[in-house]
């Protein structure tokens, strides 16, 4: 997976639209697929502006770039020269497709690590920062169990669960992704630093805050706003009645994501978020089996990979036809990513995209993307 090589007007251009204040994401996006990339948003008239959006909109879309931008824009070009380091925009193909069933996905995200994982088939494993024992170890099992079948775990590099969740699934092929609110240049909380260096390793961090923004409480719903985004389903593993967890576990069910929590006693006050989550539609699970099966994905059987482990195909689809069915997944993908997930040739996949196209089980979208027909789960 390849960011697109962008020029250093290119970068200008997004990280001052990104940095303006007052212009929300949405009416970026608005203003983004109106009139295309940032140099031709800002070469606007006042007026095709405000008749877009609003008038205030395009105030802030015109606006003189901050004090200290010059010197931000460099820093940012520096950190791009890292090993791994990448910029993703909107604009960009590597950009991670679910963010963009959102109304308002982050016109910028920071990534350090395997981009590809932002295109994997993920679920969040999250709860309490003051987690108990057997909550840490529950949510090391569960992660470790779902990065064996293949899948990406995603969580906030927080204390407890966060760390749990992310220790478990670097023991797997799935790895994983930490949602960070702060800049990618730092870390929080400080005890994380070398889990974190690990993860930039063998997964990725990714954020939409700015180098060099410190953590700060207000910036964490809007990071668990990121990992609902990014996932297909959420687990919960323990979670007080006041908890970010909740707020995870809230947007991810208003996303149309699938919420799971782990029960626990009645006289636990960190099964209670949990149990109020049950109460309001979440699935209750006690394995990592049923999570899996849930999702649609199978667990490793002896030694197997979850494609070669996976049950008969189902509407006699040939086992390489729905290889690439599974592969692409629940979100729009291009023959670029479909590709890396496969590891076929292109020939190959054109001619296995052109099958499945004929029969009625993926739909060919503008700008060369492939999704799944309407009637397939």
């Amino acid at each position: 997976m390849h960011t697109l090589p962008m020029t250093d007007d290119e970068l200008t251009g997004w990280l001052r639209l990104a940095s303006a204040r007052g212009l929300r994401p949405a009416a970026l996006r608005t203003l983004l697929e109106q009139f295309g990339l940032p140099d031709a948003v800002l070469g606007q008239p006042f007026a095709s502006l405000a008749a877009v959006t609003d008038e205030a909109t395009a105030r802030a879309t015109l606006a003189a770039p901050h004090n200290g931008f010059e010197g931000y824009l460099d820093t940012v070009r520096a950190w791009r020269e890292g090993a791994a380091n990448a910029v993703l925009t909107l604009g960009d193909p590597a950009y991670p497709p679910a963010l963009l069933t959102m109304p308002d996905p982050p016109p910028l995200l920071y990534v350090k690590g395997r981009i590809e994982l932002l295109h994997a088939r993920s679920i969040a494993v999250v709860g309490s920062r003051s987690a108990t024992p057997q909550g840490t170890e529950d949510a090391a099992r569960f992660a470790r169990a779902f990065s064996n079948a293949g899948i990406t775990v995603v969580s906030g590099l927080a204390l407890g669960i966060d760390g749990a969740a992310h220790r478990g699934a670097l023991a797997g092929p799935g790895s994983t992704v930490a949602v960070t609110g702060t800049g990618a240049d730092l870390v929080y909380p400080a005890a994380h630093h070398a889990l974190a260096h690990e993860i930039a390793a063998a997964g990725a961090i990714v954020t939409e805050w700015p180098l060099g923004t410190p953590a700060r409480s207000s910036h964490f719903p809007q990071r668990n706003r990121l990992i609902a985004g990014l996932v297909g389903g959420v687990l919960i593993v323990e979670a007080a009645m006041r908890s970010g967890s909740l707020i995870t576990a809230r947007l991810a069910n208003e996303m149309g994501r699938d919420v799971f929590a782990l029960p626990g006693s009645i006289h636990a006050p960190l099964s209670r978020g949990c149990h109020r989550m049950i109460k309001q539609g979440a699935k209750l699970v006690e394995t990592p089996e049923e999570v899996l099966e849930e999702l649609g994905a199978a667990p490793v059987v002896s030694g197997l990979q979850p494609s070669q482990a996976a049950a008969r195909p189902p509407s006699g689809l040939a086992p390489e036809a729905q290889r690439l069915l599974n592969a692409l997944g629940h979100a729009p993908a291009t023959l670029e990513i479909l590709a890396t997930r496969t590891d076929m040739d292109d020939t190959a996949l054109q001619s296995m995209l052109l099958q499945l196209e004929l029969a009625g089980h993926l739909t060919v979208l503008p700008g060369g993307r492939f999704s799944r027909a309407n009637n397939e789960s």
